[in-house]
């Protein structure tokens, strides 16, 4: 959230130590519409507010986890194998059945048995379980009307997409 706005803004240790808001009047230069934080991958649906602010909400966030981690877990040296993948988003069809695999992804990776139960993903505010604020929700849910029919939505690819990973990696590597 902090890193979805411009600057000027204070530092973000600042800003959490002393419950600073003013920084919410600069512009967005994203809106995160869903995300996913896997263990060993992430993904994010994100719009662009102004030309680059991907790449700079990118850098930010990366360069910033990377100084935590790192700080907290005494070493040096990058966390992070190359650089993101962006792939644009060409049509209302591909932003809604992008935000599906999204969510869908800790199910089919077996990381739950039941979706909603997962903590590091925006579907549970999209069904309303909690409300982060992180997401602006309303980019996906305004196709479905409520977050019920976005629940169908998702429900009725889990099996399918569940299926298509296990071809996947019987493909990969079939004597595994």
């Amino acid at each position: 959230y902090y890193y979805s706005h411009g600057n000027p803004k204070p530092k973000f240790s600042t800003l959490k130590r002393f419950k600073l808001v003013e920084f919410e009047k600069n512009p967005k230069i994203i809106n995160l519409a869903c995300y996913c934080l896997m263990p060993n991958h992430f993904h994010l649906l994100i719009k662009q507010q102004i030309d680059g602010g991907i790449q700079t909400f990118m850098r930010k966030i990366l360069d910033s986890y990377t100084r935590y981690y790192n700080t907290k877990h005494r070493r040096v040296g990058h966390l992070f194998q190359g650089t993101f993948k962006a792939v644009p988003i060409e049509t209302d069809e591909q932003l809604l059945h992008i935000s599906r695999y999204i969510h869908i992804n800790p199910y089919v990776s077996n990381l739950v048995k039941i979706l909603e139960e997962f903590e590091f993903s925006s579907y549970r505010d999209f069904l309303g379980i909690t409300n982060t604020n992180f997401c602006n929700k309303e980019l996906i849910l305004e196709s479905f009307g409520n977050s019920d029919k976005y629940k169908e939505f998702v429900d009725d690819h889990i099996d399918y997409a569940q299926t298509i990973e296990r071809i996947k990696h019987a493909l990969i590597d079939p004597e595994e």
